[in-house]
């Protein structure tokens, strides 16, 4: 979306394609500028905004740490620190990465025929020096031949990693409304805030159907 914003406001977007800056620049900006916006619905609604985020919200519940609202007021100390660090993080990189953009271009030159093993290498090691346990590697090995295959068949992986983290508590918030409602599913859409988010959810749901039905409604029409 950066870059096509860009390419449109551009006073030469024939030059886009071709390696300008502006169509470099525009979509890693909109990158970093994404990935710690998708903290905000994290820390205040405990929803997480990306892949990423959902990772990190599966680290902070291993921790005993419940993001939302009440986070703020009974572990300040954390949320600041949390917050701080994304600035201290961004003063480093542009420290590091001034100096340093000579040899991040050189290791993107690098066959990955080299890169590949390294990669997994560092990966086993890092597995395996957290617990000293076999196991560990070999989930590390089948996620990473799982994520693979995704690749190849062009399947997002945030999906199953959001459904992953976010499984057992849709399954536990869903225990508990259909106790409150003794097992009626109209608490779903008798409420106001439930049934907005549930009717939403059925239209995004349902969103890839729109273009098919209306494509045959219209050849039906043309006939």
């Amino acid at each position: 979306m950066a870059y096509a914003m860009e390419k449109k406001l551009s006073k030469h977007p024939e030059k886009f394609g071709t390696g300008i800056i502006e169509g470099v620049a525009a979509p890693e900006g909109a990158n970093n500028a994404a990935a710690e916006g998708a903290l905000v619905p994290l820390l205040t609604l405990g929803i997480p905004g990306s892949g990423a985020a959902a990772v990190l919200l599966g680290a902070l519940l291993i921790h005993g740490l419940r993001p939302g609202p009440m986070l703020f007021s009974a572990r300040p100390d954390f949320v600041w620190g949390l917050i701080a660090s994304m600035y201290i993080g961004n003063v480093m990189l542009v420290i590091l990465n001034m100096p340093l953009i000579g040899i991040w271009v050189r290791i993107i030159k690098i066959p990955y025929k080299v890169l590949l093993p390294l990669i997994i290498t560092i990966s086993a090691v890092g597995v395996f020096s957290t617990d000293n346990n076999v196991f560990d590697m070999w989930i590390m090995l089948i996620f990473g031949a799982l994520g693979y295959v995704m690749r190849k068949l062009d399947y997002p992986p945030a999906p199953m990693v959001l459904a992953l983290v976010l499984g057992p508590m849709v399954e536990l918030s869903l225990r508990q409304s259909l106790t409150i409602s003794q097992g009626s599913l109209s608490i779903f859409f008798t409420r106001p805030i439930s049934g907005v988010f549930t009717v939403c959810a059925l239209i995004s749901l349902c969103a890839p159907l729109f273009p098919i039905l209306w494509h045959r409604v219209k050849r039906g029409s043309g006939q």
